[in-house]
């Protein structure tokens, strides 16, 4: 059983991509007591190549489990492939700023359609309405934040950066300010473009994508695993979320 902290209390919509969805926020999943849990940067529609990262890693699915900092899809050949993998029980992630896309294009109609294919969007654009919104409506379903617990503290999974210095502090602030909090876990850069190394208090370690990075690397205890695994150049890192260990790289730390 997952618990969950959650927006204010909205009675949920019988449609999932109301913007008054009550869909978790913050998810909070049960600790792992069988095997291991990883942390892997964005996929972007690469499925095959991480499913090929996974086997060398020796990633076992009966009792591994692994959380993605989001951004499924766009770029890559395999994005319906996401519904696949969300329904697998071992795999978890959250919602990146390219699942928001998707979510607000189905939504409101209002992003713009060129620019979100320059970016890889193109794939979702082209498909028949009723198969975008059954996409967008699981996508709508994924929590911002995952807390995954581990034998020394909670650590923290989401798209771009934290919005708190406290992590205490995240609730209220996603109660009083939600759209700014979301967007910042979703599109924010300005840690990675600071080197910020002030960290967050009050849990172990936040991982995060969405910046790609030429090697994995902690400024403080935030961990940017985006190693462009869907780039030729690039390869997908896997975070150890109770050592903070990576692989196939060692994190630098900033």
């Amino acid at each position: 059983m997952t618990d969950a902290l959650q927006t204010p209390a909205i009675p949920a919509p019988s449609d999932p991509l109301s913007a008054d969805a009550a869909c978790p926020v913050v998810q909070r999943v049960p600790p792992n007591t069988e095997g291991r849990d990883f942390a892997v940067g964005d996929i972007h529609g690469h499925f095959s190549r991480l499913r090929t990262a996974l086997d060398r890693m020796g990633f076992d699915p009966a009792r591994d489990r692994l959380f993605s900092v989001g951004d499924l899809v766009d770029r890559g050949p395999e994005n319906e492939a996401s519904l696949d993998w969300l329904d697998e029980p071992w795999f978890h992630a959250v919602q990146g700023n390219h699942e928001d896309y998707a979510i607000r294009h189905v939504r409101t109609g209002r992003v713009e359609l060129e620019s979100w294919r320059r970016y890889g969007g193109g794939w979702f654009i082209d498909l028949p309405p009723a198969r975008q919104r059954e996409l967008a409506a699981r996508y709508a379903r994924l929590p911002v934040v995952i807390e995954v617990p581990t034998p020394m503290g909670i650590v923290a999974v989401l798209h771009a950066d934290s919005p708190v210095s406290h992590w205490d502090n995240l609730p209220g602030r996603f109660l009083t300010r939600r759209r700014r909090t979301r967007a910042t876990c979703q599109w924010s850069r300005e840690r990675l473009a600071l080197r910020d190394s002030s960290g967050v208090a009050g849990v172990r370690a936040v991982v995060a994508g969405h910046t790609p990075v030429p090697e994995p690397l902690a400024l403080g205890n935030v961990y940017h695993i985006d190693t462009e695994g869907w780039q030729p150049h690039g390869y997908f890192t896997l975070l150890d979320l109770q050592a903070l260990s990576a692989w196939p790289r060692p994190v630098v730390h900033g």
